[in-house]
């Protein structure tokens, strides 16, 4: 059986970012715009920590290590970005 990769950057191959959008491994929803991100030690997935800033425009942001989601809850978000 044939396995298909998703190229890791899309725009370089000129395909839609729709066509490749997969679901996030996890999701967490945020009240902060800026969170930090360290994977999952105790299953093993641990990484650098690293700090990110959530998109207004996209009102998330996906950890480059893990892929975790951080989602803003825009109704209990505090101001500060």
């Amino acid at each position: 059986m044939t396995e298909y990769v998703l190229p890791e950057n899309p725009l370089s191959t000129g395909q839609e970012l729709a066509e490749l959008k997969l679901p996030a491994p996890e999701e967490v929803v945020v009240t902060k715009w800026r969170v930090s991100c360290d994977g999952d030690d105790a299953a093993g997935l641990g990484h650098p920590r690293v700090w990110l800033a959530i998109s207004p425009d996209t009102g998330f942001v996906d950890c480059g290590y893990c892929d975790k989601r951080f989602v803003i809850d825009r109704d209990h978000a505090g101001d500060d970005h």
